[in-house]
């Protein structure tokens, strides 16, 4: 599986610059809820986390039943495309999941040239596509859509599922979660583990329309949260005002490790998350991240023949971590 090489946890140990994780820990207030049920972890949740849909609901402005929560939003993305992804439309380079996971796959290229930048009013469609995909914000580049021409699409394309993975979306770009109720052909994936810091509790969640929701919800376990991923997922969606105070700090750090790198000569690409795309021309990606290995830094070479050997994706880490991260490539480039 390509995707072994996003996997790693608490086995890497140094700085990590490779997972999309945040480099901060969960809110203090998430890591209290937690510990608070850990006593009570012989009981049960309520079934389908009914809790948790219910605070998500109100704060999307749609319907609980519309909700669907899972450990971890990988585990919802594959129910999705096992059930609709017969024939799939992506904008690469994207996720490197879906490719995976997908049975067959036609693509629409993001151009470098462009900034990986796109359109959608010009997106093309071909026929037979039972779901087109579009990661907002866009992994691995970090860039977002405006999302404005989605309503036209999903109106020109009646018979395809749009799928619109928002697992960044609480660092950057326009949500579309709450057009989901007046589109019976659009899904909308998030995840707690990239904004929200809770990667290592496994929550993830979709909205969707009423008759998938309740197939997935019917067909799911009735306990897909452990207790304390349940609370620790609670408290930190009723301190959103932290999460964006966070957000903020994210984007900073990243911005200036843009500049820094800039300024040894690597191409970076434009971003509005906490992780962007770095050209290493004429440096081979692979090779640069297993020297940086060396030294306890861990980062993603993009493995994408077509842009070229040179491509990362790099995640911010900690400002310290980052001038680290800097000085030891000072020495290698």
């Amino acid at each position: 599986m390509t995707t072994i090489s996003e996997k790693g946890g608490g086995s890497y140990q140094g700085i990590k610059l490779l997972l999309c994780e945040n480099p901060l820990p969960p809110l203090e207030e998430a890591i209290s809820a937690a510990r608070a049920e850990l006593p009570h972890s012989n009981y049960y949740t309520e079934p389908h986390s009914a809790p948790l849909r219910r605070l998500i609901g109100e704060q999307i402005g749609v319907s609980e039943r519309l909700i669907h929560i899972n450990a971890g939003s990988e585990l919802i993305l594959r129910q999705l495309f096992d059930r609709f992804g017969r024939q799939v439309h992506l904008l690469t380079p994207t996720y490197v999941l879906f490719p995976e996971i997908a049975p067959k796959y036609t693509k629409t290229r993001l151009q470098p040239e462009h900034d990986f930048t796109f359109d959608l009013s010009q997106l093309v469609i071909p026929d037979g596509t039972t779901m087109a995909v579009i990661v907002n914000p866009n992994n691995p580049n970090g860039g977002v859509f405006d999302m404005e021409p989605l309503p036209a699409l999903l109106r020109r394309h009646p018979q395809t599922l749009f799928l619109v993975d928002e697992a960044f979306i609480g660092v950057a770009g326009e949500s579309v979660a709450r057009m989901v109720p007046k589109h019976s052909n659009l899904l909308v994936t998030r995840t707690l583990s990239k904004a929200h810091s809770l990667a290592g509790f496994r929550v993830g969640y979709a909205v969707l329309p009423e008759a998938i929701a309740d197939d997935l919800n019917n067909r799911n376990d009735a306990y897909p949260l452990a207790r304390p991923s349940q609370a620790a997922a609670i408290a930190t969606l009723q301190h959103e005002d932290k999460i964006l105070q966070r957000a903020a700090a994210l984007r900073e750090w990243t911005s200036g490790l843009g500049e820094d790198m800039k300024r040894l000569g690597v191409r970076v690409f434009p971003t509005e998350t906490y992780f962007f795309l770095a050209d290493f021309a004429p440096h081979d990606a692979s090779e640069l991240a297993s020297r940086l290995r060396q030294h306890n830094i861990f980062i993603k070479p993009l493995d994408d023949a077509s842009l070229g050997s040179g491509f990362m994706r790099v995640t911010t880490a900690l400002p310290e971590d980052n001038r680290r991260f800097i000085k030891v490539l000072r020495e290698l480039l």
